[in-house]
């Protein structure tokens, strides 16, 4: 992972600020997922109704679960700020899903630094439009406003 400085992540937006390595979604994902959200739904969990009963030919990764990845794919990809030690999620300004992701499919994400808010409690306001994108797939899974925080400290005298 790459530190940045302030000053250089400033001069980042409007760019792109990063794109994850791919990540195979597997069944097992998709199943532990559902066990930890207590949402098993055929369309994920049984791979022979959802072959037959679906247009998706087999089972689908949760939207939920393609979009708790953001965060690790943020941690693999996105350039770390000088002297900020705590990064939190602030939430989605939009969230859309555009694609289902079959179980088996590769995915990674694009992100674009759209803007940069620095608040004179050394709290960094940072809004990335992410996109996941789907290997071999016109379509990505989801694209998003992603808004997090930062904090960086003031430089000691």
């Amino acid at each position: 992972m790459r530190t940045i400085t302030l000053d250089e992540l400033q001069a980042m937006v409007g760019k792109e600020s990063g794109l994850s390595p791919w990540r195979e979604i597997t069944q097992t994902m998709i199943d532990q997922f559902a066990d930890a959200t207590d949402d098993h739904q055929f369309i994920h969990c049984d791979p022979a109704r959802a072959a037959a009963e679906t247009p998706f030919g087999g089972t689908i990764a949760h939207g939920f679960l393609t979009l708790s990845l953001l965060s690790a794919f943020a941690f693999e990809t996105a350039p770390k700020v000088e002297r900020a030690d705590i990064g939190i999620n602030h939430g989605f300004d939009t969230v859309r899903f555009v694609a289902p992701v079959k179980s088996g499919a590769r995915i990674r994400a694009r992100f674009v630094l759209a803007d940069l808010k620095i608040r004179p409690s050394g709290w960094v306001q940072v809004t990335n439009d992410v996109t996941i994108e789907i290997d071999g797939s016109a379509k990505p899974a989801l694209t998003a406003r992603w808004l997090t925080l930062a904090f960086v400290p003031p430089k000691p005298a």
